[in-house]
């Protein structure tokens, strides 16, 4: 088995389940969440009198949110009057992508005005996240899928599971420590701004099943990986979302939706999770396609992601980056051992630009599972070495680190930990994660703060 991460040897070594990442249910639709359909209610009367709905009509029938017998439904009324209550009416019935989706089209057809004032009406609301039992997809055309056991609201017990491994019998129910008040105010003028309610919106997409030409096995173990990471997002404070099994088209639609979705102006921060297999520079999708991880992070930049401008943006990656096992080596002596926002900036004759320039890519961190050629390592019972180990580090001290130094802590971690599977390519192998940032503050995630 992997040697201890905590430093507490087992009695008994068993032989690990491994692998690497080389390489749905229908629930029906969910309801609108209740603050969406506030923010509705709110303004009922502004809508009803202002929406020009000819070309908004045509994209909630493109996005699935209307059919054409509703289009046609709302058309016949006399007036447009009668027609915008009729829309709003229906729209906090057509599930919890309705509102996002409401919000683009009236960005789209030039009603930005009203997507603005909704927008506004929103943040004002306490409580945005969504009902803790619907995860949803980004597209209507994708079932609903819940991810987490029913029994526990934001705690997941991975010690039901089988657990034929080297570190014991796995983790206990998941927890996050609370960030105390203190902390937050000895910290807070040194970091990026994390206080919203959500803290920000969190995407976890996960294939598991693959069906192209290439010879990419199941991933087995994966769905230990995506439930962990969900519950964990959601006691840092996060909305989240989940995609399965998607194929590469399929992930670079997605995530440009996901990126582009109204919320992102109202939230602070954003969290996006790929688990798959890989390649250097890319991770698989389910037809055995490549999206290439350049295109994911410029989806999320600021001249393509604008409303996430200055707000720190994480992405984590689990899949392999080549073909090689790293067998590890022997040690020696057998011994362990920014600038505020809104700063204004001056031109070489010292007059004040109108406009602060931001380079294309800022204000990102990106955690890897391992270093580049190399395979990661994936229990096929508990899951990946690194998203276990992010899920340990992140839960026991998001309440007094800053992302950075957590995961250099995870570093850590991985480092330590080695293959126990006699026999096998992966008996005494290694993994080594690493991570790269252009974040310009101190990231902490403040769970619990405010205390609610």
């Amino acid at each position: 088995m992997a040697t201890p991460m905590a430093g507490s040897r087992p009695a008994l070594q068993r032989k690990e389940q491994m692998t690497t990442d080389r390489g749905r249910s229908t629930l029906g639709m969910c309801g609108m969440h209740p603050d969406h359909q506030e923010a509705l209610k709110k303004n009922r009367v502004v809508l009803a009198k202002q929406l020009l709905l000819s070309e908004l009509l045509e994209h909630l029938l493109e996005k699935d949110i209307i059919t054409l017998e509703m289009r046609e439904h709302i058309q016949a009324k006399v007036g447009s009057f009668s027609q915008n209550v009729e829309l709003l009416n229906l729209l906090p019935k057509r599930g919890p992508q309705a509102f996002d989706v409401f919000c683009v089209a009236l960005r789209e057809t030039k009603q930005a005005h009203l997507e603005d004032l909704l927008l506004s009406t929103l943040s004002g609301l306490q409580h945005v996240l969504p009902p803790l039992s619907c995860d949803y997809d980004l597209s209507l055309s994708f079932p609903v899928y819940e991810s987490c056991p029913p029994h526990k609201q934001l705690r997941l017990c991975t010690d039901t599971a089988e657990h034929p491994l080297d570190n014991g019998d796995g983790p206990p129910c998941l927890q996050v420590k609370p960030c105390t008040p203190e902390f937050y105010q000895t910290h807070y003028q040194l970091a990026y701004r994390l206080l919203s309610r959500p803290r920000g919106l969190a995407l976890v997409l996960s294939n598991m099943h693959f069906t192209g030409e290439k010879d990419l096995e199941f991933r087995s173990g994966g769905d230990v990986d995506h439930s962990t990471l969900v519950t964990l997002f959601k006691l840092l404070g996060y909305e989240v979302h989940v995609l399965l099994d998607q194929t590469a088209q399929e992930m670079q639609e997605k995530l440009q939706n996901f990126a582009q979705l109204p919320a992102h102006r109202v939230t602070d921060s954003c969290i996006v999770a790929l688990l798959s297999h890989g390649v250097e520079g890319g991770v698989y999708g389910v037809d055995g396609k490549v999206l290439q991880l350049q295109e994911v992070f410029r989806l999320f930049d600021n001249a393509n992601c604008p409303s996430l401008q200055n707000k720190p943006k994480m992405f984590f990656i689990q899949a392999c980056r080549g073909d090689e096992t790293d067998r590890g080596v022997d040690q020696q002596d057998g011994r362990s051992h920014g600038r505020s926002p809104g700063c204004q900036e001056r031109d070489a004759g010292g007059r004040e630009l109108l406009k602060v320039r931001l380079p294309t890519r800022s204000d990102m961190i990106c955690g890897f599972a391992c270093l580049k050629g190399t395979a990661a390592m994936r229990n096929t019972k508990r899951g990946s070495w690194y998203i276990e180990a992010l899920t340990q580090v992140f839960s026991q001290r998001a309440c007094d680190m800053h992302v950075a130094d957590m995961l250099v802590k995870v570093n850590g971690l991985i480092k330590e930990r080695e293959g126990y599977a006699p026999g096998t390519e992966f008996h005494r192998c290694k993994e080594m994660s690493e991570y790269c940032s252009t974040l310009c503050r101190h990231l902490y995630l403040f769970p619990g703060h405010p205390p609610t």
